[in-house]
């Protein structure tokens, strides 16, 4: 098991020395529920030492699986480091190429996470509706309030590195969150008046405190810091006992939460520890920075006042713990910053009742706690690409170096070594006037590795095939001659990429999009305090308009906290993206539609356009409507023909 408490003795000497100094002061904070946070007090040894066990227990599980992380963090950075000779070749000629990752993991991940964005980036990112009647226009403002909120927080880039992590590492993590910003506004002065009426000064403008923003977020966990329960699946978190992460932040910003009244205490003691503020529980196990570059490669401390904190949720009795009287299990949130001081203690106090986690893993398998991921079974053939490639160069490279077998005595070997073109090569006096037929003879070079490049798109091959990434996901049609690319073949082949492109976007849809939504709409209900505007337009335009015409202005419309307390259902995509579920078929079967008056009674027309509008791609039909009905064209009959189609009841006399 690693040890995770304890680092290096100079440092664990400059840490005890720097707790001691702080358990010795008091900085006169009042804490919620006049329990006894104080650094250095009973309760808060006990707390800080049940955080740092399932800390513990937790990364001796996480870091089994870090070596495979690396490996693929490596191969998605397209990242070699040069051995020594390799060194002596660059710096002998820095165009001559040396080893290096043959990309096609990043082209498959690539692939997958541009399938994702099409499936889940649609607007709005996430549906509702009503579950009665009179829900039902508060859903719409429900949806569109939180369309808002993913706008303005960009929920949607969070998303992505979401689903980068399930693919690359097996999961990804996402923390829903409610984002409170407060600074100053810029707003009119009051006008003041004079005792006879008149205004008193001219217009002034003026800084006020105010909440500049109020709304949902998505933060992303790092899998290399994240902490969760491996006592149940990764996937079923929601059931484990607690749920961990190291975050990275600084000094400054946790000290303006503090001010803020954000429910954060004991900031100012990490003033104490004199710049060691990082866990010894995170020592960056990723190494990305080695090639890009980041806080973890700098030495002095002392001009930086990056704060790690190790951020936990557990589920408590209260009374044990000594955090209350109920002896009902609860769920708490714990911050633990620099190992030392618990900054943060509180009920989570969710109407939801859930971790504000969400877990996205594709390719689990039900039972583990740290799947496999899809570029990890990859990682085999693309070592197996990156080594055919790497030795095809290396041959090359050797191969365009002449090489000669010369006798010494007779060949001038100064000469020999100059690399200029146009060169005098010098024979040794001994050999003046005997010829130059057999003073130098070039060796026979044999390319042993001329089948790798063809053994090498073998391997692409099948790495798109247990990819799920074919030719047609990546937007390339198979090689083959004009007979063999048929319409009918392209759609039997998209249908089967899409099919298992679909199956992983479900599985996220279900696992991740699915709690994310239903913890954003509840958020919103639970902690929304301001009013807000949301545009009209677009999905369910019409219902709005026909409840709100006479508050719509400008195609935006106030909605207010109490207008969202309703019942809801989230609405889950299906994994599907526009132009999928083959729109060939509906075209066909709208033009037999259009054309027989018998179905058009059964079905509706416009519907079905609709329906295949969406699926190609088109987001807003309602914005080519029609916003007043055509006018009927009078048809003139002779009065003959009028009876006899009233006869055949096809006319009804007014």
């Amino acid at each position: 098991m690693p040890n995770i408490i304890s680092g290096d003795e100079h440092y664990n000497s400059n840490r005890n020395s720097s707790t001691e100094l702080i358990h010795g002061k008091d900085l006169n904070y009042d804490y919620p529920d006049n329990l006894d946070l104080k650094p250095g007090s009973t309760l808060h040894r006990y707390i800080k030492n049940e955080i740092l066990t399932r800390a513990r227990a937790s990364q001796a599980i996480m870091s089994t699986r870090h070596d495979a992380w690396r490996d693929i963090d490596w191969t998605l950075t397209a990242y070699i480091k040069t051995d020594e000779k390799e060194d002596d070749i660059k710096d002998n000629d820095y165009r001559k190429p040396t080893s290096i990752v043959f990309p096609y993991s990043y082209a498959i991940l690539e692939t997958l996470l541009g399938y994702l964005m099409s499936a889940f980036f649609q607007s709005p990112i996430f549906r509702y509706e009503g579950v009665s009647p009179e829900d039902t226009v508060g859903a719409i403002m429900l949806e569109k309030v939180i369309d808002v909120h993913c706008t303005k927080t960009k929920v949607a880039l969070a998303l992505h590195t979401m689903f980068r992590d399930s693919l690359a590492y097996g999961f990804g993590v996402g923390a829903p969150s409610w984002k409170v910003i407060h600074g100053k506004k810029t707003v009119e002065r009051d006008k003041s008046f004079g005792i006879f009426g008149n205004m008193l000064g001219s217009r002034k403008k003026e800084s006020v405190e105010s909440i500049l923003f109020e709304g949902n977020e998505l933060l992303n966990i790092d899998p290399y810091l994240c902490l969760p329960d491996p006592n149940v699946s990764i996937h079923d978190q929601q059931n484990g006992e607690y749920f961990g992460w190291i975050e990275k932040t600084n000094y400054f910003d946790m000290l303006s939460d503090e001010n803020t009244g954000e429910g954060i205490f004991n900031v100012k003691y990490l003033d104490m520890l004199k710049n060691r503020l990082t866990s010894v529980i995170k020592l960056d196990p990723s190494e990305r920075e080695q090639k890009i570059g980041g806080s973890n490669l700098i030495k002095d401390t002392t001009i930086s006042n990056r704060v790690d904190n190790l951020n936990m949720y557990i589920k408590i009795i209260p009374k044990e713990w000594k955090l209350g009287n109920s002896e009902i299990p609860e769920k708490w949130f714990f911050k633990l910053s620099a190992d030392e001081i618990i900054t943060e203690a509180r009920p989570i106090g969710l109407d939801h009742g859930m971790f504000p986690i969400a877990v996205a893993a594709p390719d689990f398998d039900g039972y583990s706690s740290t799947p496999v991921s899809r570029l990890e079974i990859l990682s085999g053939m693309q070592g197996i690409l990156d080594w055919l490639f790497n030795t095809h160069i290396t041959n090359v490279r050797k191969s365009i170096n002449d090489m000669f077998v010369i006798d010494p005595y007779q060949v001038n070997t100064k000469d020999l070594r100059d690399g200029r073109e146009g060169k005098l090569i010098r024979l040794r006096r001994p050999s003046w006037g005997k010829g130059v037929k057999d003073v130098i003879q070039q060796l026979n070079v044999t390319d042993v590795t001329q089948g790798h490049i063809q053994d090498s798109a073998w391997i692409v091959n099948w790495m798109q095939k247990i990819g799920a990434t074919d030719n047609v996901s990546m937007g390339s049609l198979r090689q083959g001659g004009p007979e063999r690319l048929t319409g009918k073949e392209f759609e039997g082949t998209q249908r089967g990429a899409f099919s298992r492109l679909e199956r992983i976007a479900r599985l996220i849809g279900l696992q991740a999009m699915q709690d994310i939504g239903g913890m954003f709409a509840s958020h919103t209900k639970q902690l929304m305090n301001e009013e807000l505007y949301v545009k009209t337009t677009g999905r369910w335009q019409q219902t709005l308009m026909k409840e709100y015409g006479n508050s719509i202005k400008d195609g935006k419309m106030k909605v207010s906290p109490f207008d969202i307390l309703i019942n809801y259902d989230i609405m889950v995509r299906d994994g599907s993206i526009p132009g999928s579920n083959y729109s060939g078929v509906f075209m066909e079967l709208f033009n037999v539609i259009s054309e027989h008056p018998e179905l058009q009674k059964k079905l509706d027309i416009y519907k079905i356009f609709n329906h295949i509008a969406r699926n190609n791609g088109a987001k807003n039909i309602s914005d080519f409507e029609r916003t007043e009905q055509p006018q009927q064209q009078g048809t003139v009959m002779p009065d003959e023909e009028i009876a006899k189609q009233v006869q055949a009841g096809n006319l009804v006399k007014q």
